[in-house]
């Protein structure tokens, strides 16, 4: 029988917070500043692990808005080959804390973030703020010419 690796599925979750961000910063390596997020449970829906992620890591129930993009690369997380969906979301009810495998938190802009950023979480969020300014969603796939 034939043995098959699979890529790991996560989320990511952009809360707004006014014209600010969550960030965490980890706990466990690899270290640096991070988009709140984690691991699908067998069984979980994306968007229930969007919300039950959120809450483990900020201690914030949220709402989510959107989805914006899906993103794939092999080598985005060193620990293993990861495909993860980020959502942006708002706040429904809590007060920013840092739980779970986050260190700490704190709210940050574009002109704010930390120079030491986990995983491809600076490409993803400057996805984010490209969107947020244009309307444009990041492209599905690599244009190639």
């Amino acid at each position: 029988m034939t043995a098959y690796r699979n890529p790991i599925p996560t989320v990511d979750i952009i809360v707004e917070i006014g014209d600010t961000i969550v960030l965490i910063e980890r706990k466990n390596p690899p270290h640096g500043w991070a988009i709140p997020g984690g691991f699908v449970d067998y069984g979980e829906s994306l968007e229930d692990a969007a919300v039950r992620e959120a809450r483990e890591e900020t201690s914030l129930d949220v709402e989510l808005c959107e989805q914006l993009h899906t993103y794939s690369r092999p080598q985005r997380d060193p620990r293993h080959h990861t495909i993860t969906t980020v959502y942006i979301a708002r706040i429904q009810r809590g007060r920013p804390a840092a739980g779970d495998d986050a260190k700490s938190l704190d709210l940050f802009t574009f002109n704010s973030l930390p120079d030491r950023i986990a995983f491809d979480h600076r490409d993803i969020l400057m996805d984010y703020f490209a969107y947020r300014k244009t309307g444009r969603r990041p492209p599905p796939v690599p244009c190639r010419s």
